[in-house]
């Protein structure tokens, strides 16, 4: 495929291997995020580095942004030195964020305004997924913006699925996380009965990750619980926030949801106990 510029706005976690991916693959990548050093080991494997989102899009095609929260999706886009300063006719942009489904509609319509594609396009798969370029990737936005961008995003992506007009791709992403919050209290509590029925929790997940129960957080947080390795492959604060939004956008929608609020509860406390930096399976905090 035809190599392309490609700016990068966010290398966190997750963003640091995507961009490598892309690297990897031969593209044109020039990166920024708030914090320069974090961006060093790209610099030095031949990305190069800009001082804002303005910038950084400046003379590239395409800007995928992955970072925190929607107010940073916001200033991002919008602000002073957002990528909105420098995006022009022909331009692609694609907020990889899990954000406010309505932000993603707002972008898609500025950007329509000045002849810029957008799409928004959160994913799952945490750190294991952005290492291994096996992300599941939910699509929102004109499906010809999808077809320009999808040979791009199979070098991170594996499941990558157009789901329809702006806005789509983020509640996607919702539908993606109220399985998850539930599911990581379900974790959590089957490893808490395991231990004090005095079974061996190994030998435990080797029955059970792959029958009826199995799911990606039982196969891949599980045992890092049974280590008590709780560093981020997702953090804590970044769940809080997307169960937050997800819960606005069902009460918007008239619907309730039980389960969800009770993991968004128990996560809630994690954050006032000091542990928003953790990964999410520290929730087996709450069984010890």
């Amino acid at each position: 495929m035809t190599k392309k510029r490609i700016a990068f706005i966010g290398t966190g976690v997750m963003g640091t291997s995507i961009v490598k991916h892309l690297l990897k693959n031969g593209h044109d990548v020039t990166v920024y995020t708030r914090t320069r050093e974090k961006a060093e080991p790209l610099v030095s494997l031949g990305a190069s580095w800009a001082s804002s989102p303005a910038e950084a899009f400046r003379n590239q095609e395409i800007a995928f942004t992955m970072v925190g929260y929607p107010s940073d999706v916001e200033e991002v886009y919008f602000g002073r030195n957002g990528l909105f300063q420098t995006a022009h006719q022909g331009n692609i942009i694609i907020d990889m964020t899990t954000s406010e489904p309505s932000l993603a509609k707002k972008i898609y319509e500025h950007s329509k305004s000045i002849g810029v594609e957008a799409l928004d396009a959160p994913v799952s798969g945490g750190d294991i997924g952005a290492q291994n370029g096996t992300l599941s990737i939910m699509v929102g936005g004109d499906r010809d913006a999808f077809d320009k961008v999808l040979p791009i995003m199979k070098h991170f992506g594996e499941n990558i699925v157009y789901q329809g007009e702006a806005g789509a791709g983020q509640h996607t992403k919702m539908c993606n996380q109220i399985v998850i919050a539930s599911g990581m209290i379900g974790v959590c509590e089957s490893l808490a009965y395991g231990l004090k029925a005095g079974l061996d929790l190994p030998t435990v997940l080797q029955s059970i990750s792959s029958g009826a129960a199995g799911s990606w957080s039982l196969s891949n947080l599980a045992p890092r619980m049974m280590k008590e390795d709780f560093a981020p492959g997702f953090y804590i604060k970044h769940f809080v926030k997307d169960m937050k939004i997800a819960l606005d956008e069902s009460k918007k929608m008239g619907i309730t949801l039980p389960g969800l609020a009770l993991a968004y509860e128990m996560y809630e406390k994690l954050v006032e106990e000091g542990y928003g930096d953790n990964g999410t399976q520290t929730l087996l905090k709450f069984y010890k």
